[in-house]
């Protein structure tokens, strides 16, 4: 998640309406239907997103609920997907707040990466992906910005499997995907890499594009943009030609 995207949340008089909310509360609300606390993610997609009972990936899917861009369409919407999710301990989370869907504990990679496991450094919404901001210091800095930002008392190093999205869609026997929900710190190339467009091909894809023209490049011959919801955040449509 971008630090700009975690700043305007502590802001003086900049409070959505789901911050301070427990988890207990808000199931209250959706039991009864009333899903006003429910809407954690990305402004702008009910424009795209707004129906019934459609499918969706998302991945970097942190504990299923904070700042989701599939939550609301999950409770409220009826639609039914897949997260994926790297840190294990984000990853228990996001089982237990999304039982109905499938979440997968690995990280993404290209479909021509050898090892069978991937190091990962914590640091909750914004863990990262070893490699995945072309620096080291790059990669140090933001680590220890969100460590800051989040008030987390350290980060740690954790290995997690590593898989492509075509496998595990494959292994969730995912039908036509209507949303595809790309954060993951700087590593969306190779995680686009790994997914076969030819195969799957999602109806709109949102991604937290950190290398925006290496992403571009990948997504153009199918997509053409049709928003940009924050300052690194890309929504795509599949073309018609391709629909």
């Amino acid at each position: 998640m971008q630090y700009l995207k975690q700043s305007l949340l502590t802001l003086p008089g900049v409070k959505p309406a789901w911050r301070g909310f427990t988890a207990q509360r808000r199931r209250a609300f959706e039991r009864l239907g009333d899903f006003r606390y429910s809407r954690p993610g990305m402004a702008g997609l009910d424009k795209y997103l707004d129906f019934r009972d459609g499918s969706f990936i998302e991945v970097g899917g942190h504990d299923g609920y904070t700042q989701s861009n599939t939550y609301y369409l999950e409770k409220a919407l009826g639609w039914r997907g897949v997260l994926v999710e790297g840190i294990p301990e984000l990853y228990e989370q996001c089982k237990r707040n999304r039982p109905n869907s499938r979440v997968f504990n690995c990280a993404l990679v290209s479909s021509d990466f050898k090892d069978e496991t991937v190091e990962m450094h914590y640091a909750s919404l914004m863990s990262v992906v070893e490699g995945s901001l072309k620096s080291g210091e790059a990669q140090s800095a933001h680590v220890q910005t969100g460590l800051a930002h989040q008030q987390l008392a350290q980060t740690y190093a954790v290995r997690v499997p590593a898989r492509t999205l075509e496998s595990v869609l494959d292994e969730a026997g995912a039908p036509v995907i209507d949303f595809f929900s790309l954060d993951v710190e700087g590593y969306e190339l190779p995680v686009l890499q790994g997914m076969n467009l030819a195969r799957y091909a999602p109806t709109y894809i949102l991604v937290e594009a950190r290398f925006f023209n290496e992403v571009d490049a990948l997504l153009a011959p199918r997509y053409a943009q049709v928003a940009q919801l924050w300052e690194h955040d890309y929504l795509y449509r599949k073309r018609k030609r391709d629909a």
